[in-house]
C-alpha cells in the first residue's frame, strides 16, 4: 500500500469544539481548552502517524467578526489556512437547529475553496437520531462535502472515523516530520498557551481575552531535570491586574501552580515557574505586542 500525507485544517465558529477534537485525535494535549469563545489564537500543527500515513492537522482560531488587530490576525489565518491544506474539516454544533449566520458565513467562504470538504456534527450526545438527521439535512441541502461524520470530541465517540475517512481522501505525500513528533509549536510557546487556558479557566468575565502570556526565559538546567520559566501576563487595566494577582496574590498562586503541572507533564521536568503580570493598554492593537507575543 501506497504511503498517503497531507495538511487537514479543522474550522469553525468560535467554541464549536475544534480543540478539543484536534486534542482527541492526537491523544495528547496540544490545543487549550476553555468554555470561552476564540480561546486558540494562532494555528496549532498537530501530528499523527499512522501505518500508512501522515496527517498534519491544523487547528485555526474561530471565524468570527473581529474587533481588535489581534482579532483580524486570528480570522485571517484562519480563511488563509483553507487555501493551503488538501482536507477542510467543517466542524458544526449538531445541537444547532439550523446554521446560523456564523456557519452560513463559512460555508460561503468553503465554496469558493478546491479542496476536499468533510462536516463534522459534535455534540451529538446532546440530541438522537431524528434530530442529527435533520441537522445534517440543514447543512448537505446548503453544499456537498466529501463526508458527514457525526461525533463527539469529549467522549472520543466517532473519532476513528474521522481519521479513516481522512486517510481515504488523503493524497500519496512522503513523510513531513519524524514520527516522534507530535506538534511543530516550540515547547515556551505550548507553556505560554498552558499559563493562557489557566487564566481563561480561572478568571471570569472581561479579564482573559484582554491578557496574553510571553515567556521570556526558558532554560534548562545541566545535569538536572529541572527547567527555569518565567512568564510575563499582559492585561489592559490596572483592575484586571488585580484581579489576575488575587487577595493576597492567591489567584495568580493558583494560576502558576495549575499551569507548572501540565508543563512539568509536557517536557517530562520538574518546573520552577515565575510569572509576573503588567499592565499594556490596548495590547491587542499594537502591531508590537503582538509580533512580540508570536501572533505576528
Amino acid at each position: 500500500m501506497s504511503f498517503k500525507s497531507g495538511f487537514v485544517s479543522i474550522i469553525g465558529r468560535p467554541n464549536v469544539g475544534k480543540s478539543t477534537l484536534s486534542n482527541s485525535l492526537a491523544g495528547e494535549k496540544i490545543s487549550i481548552i476553555s468554555s470561552k469563545p476564540q480561546t486558540t489564537r494562532n494555528t496549532i500543527r498537530t501530528i499523527i502517524n499512522t501505518d500508512n500515513s501522515q496527517i498534519i492537522f491544523i487547528d485555526t482560531p474561530g471565524i468570527h467578526k473581529p474587533k481588535t488587530k489581534l482579532g483580524e490576525y486570528m480570522v485571517t489565518i484562519a480563511q488563509e489556512t483553507m487555501n493551503e491544506v488538501d482536507i477542510v474539516l467543517f466542524l458544526v454544533e449538531a445541537t444547532d437547529d439550523e446554521p446560523g449566520a456564523g456557519d452560513m458565513y463559512i460555508m460561503q467562504q468553503l465554496k469558493s475553496v478546491n479542496t476536499k470538504k468533510i462536516l463534522i456534527l459534535n455534540k451529538i450526545d446532546l440530541i438522537n437520531k431524528d434530530q442529527l438527521l435533520e441537522r445534517i439535512k440543514s447543512f448537505t441541502n446548503e453544499m456537498e462535502f466529501s463526508a458527514v461524520i457525526p461525533i463527539c470530541a469529549l467522549n472520543d465517540e466517532g473519532t476513528d472515523i474521522v481519521l479513516s475517512e481522512i486517510e481515504k481522501l488523503l493524497p500519496e505525500g512522503p513523510k513531513y516530520f519524524p514520527d516522534d513528533y507530535i506538534t511543530d509549536q516550540p515547547e515556551r510557546m505550548i507553556a505560554a498557551e498552558l499559563i493562557r487556558e489557566k487564566i481563561l479557566k480561572l478568571i471570569s468575565e472581561e479579564v482573559p481575552h484582554g491578557t496574553g502570556v510571553e515567556v521570556i526565559s526558558f532554560k534548562e538546567r545541566p545535569g538536572k531535570n529541572l527547567v527555569d520559566i518565567e512568564a510575563n501576563i499582559y492585561c489592559e487595566k490596572e483592575t484586571h491586574k488585580g484581579i489576575i494577582i488575587g487577595k493576597d496574590g492567591k489567584m495568580l498562586k493558583k494560576i502558576g501552580t495549575l499551569a507548572r503541572t501540565e508543563i512539568e507533564n509536557l517536557l517530562g521536568a520538574k518546573v520552577y515557574l515565575q510569572l509576573w503580570v503588567k499592565v499594556k493598554p490596548d495590547w491587542r492593537n499594537s502591531d508590537n505586542m503582538l509580533k512580540a507575543l508570536g501572533y505576528k
